[in-house]
């Protein structure tokens, strides 16, 4: 697949989606988000492929938002909803995707950024990065998720708060409420985004898939149905040719050897 909006690199279990539109800032146009669905495709479909890392060309931005000059010629609320729904397919697909989907935060995450960051299963960030949902001073508010994910991660409160202000907040501030799980030195957070999902990546994937598919049901779930659905999973799991081999060289101190069956 010829990609123009993005980059797309394979390095063993390791796929990087680059948003590549370093002009703009990385800013996601329709088209953009189009090629990212199918960037995903390529890897779900992929058997060698483990991880997918999501992250932004150059320096400056991560994704600094949707492009505006999109939301602008939107002509009918019909529209509107229309790239709305198109936005949210992203994190969609990604929620029920048997692979990992991390996102490497490198600078700005604002608006749609921010919100294709949420719907990943996992974002690092350097330490530089700033995080915002600033649709509020467009006189609009999130169309990708903003106000269902944020307050899923970082609870009602602060989802208002940084809805209603449109402020931006820094990484020390977005691990400290949950909104990333790591942050690093800048210079850091190549090497610490690949050592990350190399280990992953090393796990046994289909236990990585029925952990990631437990939390995200889970989720939705009352505590007992959750746990209920968790022990259905573990039944299933204990079953399979990896877990024979993960228990065997657990006992014969050896490393596994996984076959994903």
């Amino acid at each position: 697949m010829t990609y123009t909006n993005i980059l797309f690199e394979r390095d063993g279990a390791i796929a990087t989606i680059t948003i590549n539109r370093e002009r703009v800032r990385n800013a996601l146009n329709q088209a953009t988000i189009g090629e990212i669905l199918t960037a995903l495709r390529e890897v779900e479909e992929d058997d060698a492929l483990r991880v997918a890392v999501i992250t932004g060309a150059g320096d400056k931005a991560f994704i600094a938002g949707a492009d505006i000059s999109e939301v602008r010629e939107l002509s009918s609320a019909t529209d509107a909803r229309v790239m709305g729904e198109r936005g949210h397919q992203v994190g969609l697909y990604i929620a029920q995707m048997h692979k990992i989907v991390m996102a490497s935060i490198n600078g700005f995450a604002l608006g749609g950024g921010l919100e294709l960051a949420m719907g990943c299963d996992i974002r690092i960030a350097a330490d530089t990065a700033k995080f915002g949902q600033p649709e509020i001073n467009l006189g609009i508010i999130p169309g990708w998720g903003g106000t269902q994910r944020l307050t899923r991660l970082v609870g009602s409160g602060m989802s208002k708060l940084l809805n209603l202000t449109g402020d931006m907040i820094s990484a020390d501030e977005a691990l400290r409420i949950g909104l990333v799980e790591q942050t690093y030195p800048v210079e850091e957070l190549s090497n610490a985004t690949r050592e990350l999902a190399q280990k992953i990546a090393s796990k046994a994937p289909v236990a990585v898939t029925a952990i990631k598919q437990a939390i995200n049901r889970g989720m939705d779930m009352s505590l007992v149905d959750g746990c209920m659905h968790e022990a259905a999973l573990f039944g299933n799991v204990v079953m399979t040719e990896d877990a024979k081999e993960g228990t065997s060289a657990f006992l014969e101190k050896r490393a596994p050897n996984w076959t994903g069956r």
